[in-house]
């Protein structure tokens, strides 16, 4: 089976560029592949505010209440204000496009980068909260957290190979089923608290003032936590061109309907964790979501299949960053801010290096800290609210200026948003600056260098590679240098292709003795291919250093006059492991004229039949 057919199995049959419009996504399957990140955090954003209101005793578990109330209406904000982003950018690109045309280039590179932080730690968050959902369900499951988060995140980067559609047809269900339980799950425990049945042991109260104990600070840490609910819902804003037409109406629909579920769902779950008198577990392996299902539910088949459903959003939320990450990337790819190849469709019509290096960095981190969700929450979310600042300030910035109908309204919303978003930054890089949250705060401006490397490299080269239409093709004369081993049908056919090029063709050898040098020549005079031979005698037995030497006196002769071509006689083995019976002396050559600014180095190819 050859490599295409092992590619064709794997991913499919390559896709036609005309076919790219049947590759866009209709609501029904946009919701589930855009928004699974956002949907999925309710699995853990609850969880996240109980374990740092936990730090100072149950008694302050009954401020998750206000500090829901607060990420709702944070959520609410977001959601209106990324409908505005959509009208404004509908060639997608979310916060880095809003960024970069209204602050400018410089801080539309910080809102990229930040918002590829933060999809990379989506990866490795919601894998490793779905592999919690498995460990809740099935402890013995417990030391193979590692092993099954990586079988995830692979499964995620062979799906989204196989393209859109495809990968969308596939998540769409689990997705749907978590949403479906969702909301059985709040309603069965509204009923049970509203009437007092089942296992409802707390009147849900929201106090009034600070008890002994608590602070601000800890309620500032268990709202940031509880911030983690809110990352994902600019995905839909930075995939707009990939909605189905019209894009804008349905991107925005879909941005709608993610924030009433998102409403409901976390706010919901948050107000049953105090009903069913919910104490988050502290050894890491029963998620306080589990919890609420099984004084909902009891431990039946319910329970399972809302725990299998939890798993699987949690994993499939990972594939709200693998169509993100490569998006963007691609479009930051466009703008010289990223490496060129990322802004490649492959045979899928999907953008296989952001997948893949996404796929390679998520590992990394879930090997790095164990799988453990805990410990990958601090780095969580600052990237996001700070790309979330941005895109807000930029609108604000951009509606001033245009001064279009409703502009004031429309600014108000926007600097509402901006000025909430940033106070959540500064609060989660205080809270949690010595749990982990001080490596995003070196990494972002170490990448932001890096991508404005990468930027002024591409300009350079650009500059450097500008012809002026109105210039001559300049011309010049070619001598062609051949380096031979021995006389046989590879050296043979190249010099019949250099002497097809220029009669300024010298062949060069490489003798080890007086004797063996005599021999060549005498041999080359019986031969006589009509073109000259130089042979140096090595005293050290080397083959390249009297090459460059040589290279060096004809440079020196002919100066810029003529062009200087090195032509490599190669043979090509028919089976792969039969060039490692022969010298690589074509390969070494050529690794190392490369560099010489003024030397074509090329290869002739001689194909053995076995």
């Amino acid at each position: 089976m050859t490599s295409q057919s092992i590619k064709r199995l794997l991913l499919g049959r390559p896709l036609k560029t005309s076919e790219a419009e049947a590759e866009k996504m209709p609501m029904w399957k946009a919701l589930p592949i855009l928004s699974s990140d956002a949907l999925s955090s309710v699995a853990y954003g609850t969880e996240m505010i109980l374990l740092e209101l936990a730090t100072v005793g149950a008694f302050a578990f009954s401020f998750s209440i206000p500090i829901a109330i607060a990420i709702v209406l944070l959520i609410a904000i977001l959601i209106i204000s990324y409908r505005q982003v959509i009208d404004a950018y509908p060639q997608g690109g979310g916060a880095y496009m809003v960024a970069k045309e209204n602050l400018g280039m410089m801080w539309g590179r910080l809102a990229g980068v930040s918002l590829l932080i933060d999809y990379t730690l989506t990866v490795a968050v919601s894998i490793s909260a779905g592999v919690l959902a498995i460990t809740s369900a099935f402890p013995s499951s417990v030391p193979y957290v590692v092993p099954i988060g990586l079988i995830f995140t692979w499964f995620m980067v062979w799906m989204n190979l196989r393209g859109t559609s495809e990968s969308g047809n596939v998540f769409a269900l689990p997705t749907y089923l978590f949403i479906f339980c969702m909301l059985i799950l709040v309603g069965k425990g509204l009923f049970d608290w509203l009437t007092g049945a089942g296992h409802v042991t707390h009147q849900v109260t929201v106090p009034t003032g600070l008890p002994a104990g608590l602070t601000w600070f800890v309620l500032l840490k268990a709202f940031s936590s509880g911030c983690s609910a809110v990352t994902g819902i600019e995905a839909i804003s930075n995939a707009v061109p990939h909605f189905r037409n019209p894009s804008q109406k349905n991107a925005k629909r879909t941005m709608l309907t993610l924030g009433i579920l998102l409403a409901v769902i976390f706010g919901g779950v948050t107000v049953l964790s105090r009903a069913y008198d919910i104490h988050p577990d502290p050894t890491g392996t029963k998620s306080v979501l589990s919890m609420v299902t099984e004084d909902a539910f009891g431990r039946g088949g319910f329970f399972y299949i809302i725990q299998f459903a939890t798993m699987a959003i949690l994993v499939l939320a990972a594939n709200t960053s693998f169509n993100g990450f490569p998006i963007l990337s691609s479009i930051m790819a466009q703008d010289k801010n990223m490496p060129r190849m990322f802004s490649n469709r492959g045979d899928r019509l999907a953008f296989n290096y952001g997948i893949i290096t996404l796929g390679i960095l998520s590992s990394i981190l879930l090997i790095t800290f164990r799988g453990r969700t805990e410990a990958l929450i601090p780095l969580y979310a600052i990237g996001v609210f700070l790309s979330f600042t941005m895109a807000q300030i930029g609108l604000v910035l951009k509606w001033r200026r245009e001064k279009s109908a409703g502009w004031q309204r429309k600014a108000f919303i926007n600097g509402l948003g901006g000025f909430v978003t940033f106070c959540v930054v500064i609060i989660f890089s205080i809270t949690k600056f010595e749990e982990g949250a001080w490596i995003v705060v070196v990494i972002t401006p170490l990448l932001l260098w890096l991508i404005t490397k990468i930027s002024k490299h591409y300009d350079n080269v650009a500059k450097q590679l500008k012809v002026e239409l109105t210039e001559p093709i300049p011309t010049t004369e070619t001598v062609i240098i051949v380096p031979v081993a021995g006389i046989h049908k590879v050296v043979l056919s190249t010099i019949a292709y250099a002497k097809a090029l220029t009669p300024n063709v010298v062949a060069f050898y490489v003798a080890f003795s007086p004797e063996d040098a005599k021999k060549m020549e005498e041999k080359w005079e019986q031969w006589n291919p009509g073109v000259r031979l130089v042979v140096v005698v090595s005293r050290y037995r080397t083959l390249i250093k009297p090459l460059v030497e040589f290279i060096g006196r004809v440079e020196h002769r002919y100066g810029k006059d003529k062009k200087l071509t090195v032509l490599l006689p190669q043979f090509i083995t028919h089976k792969w492991w039969h060039r490692l019976l022969h010298n690589q002396s074509a390969f070494r050559i050529r690794a190392l004229l490369l560099n010489r600014k003024d030397v074509v180095v090329s290869t002739v190819p001689f194909h053995l039949n076995d």
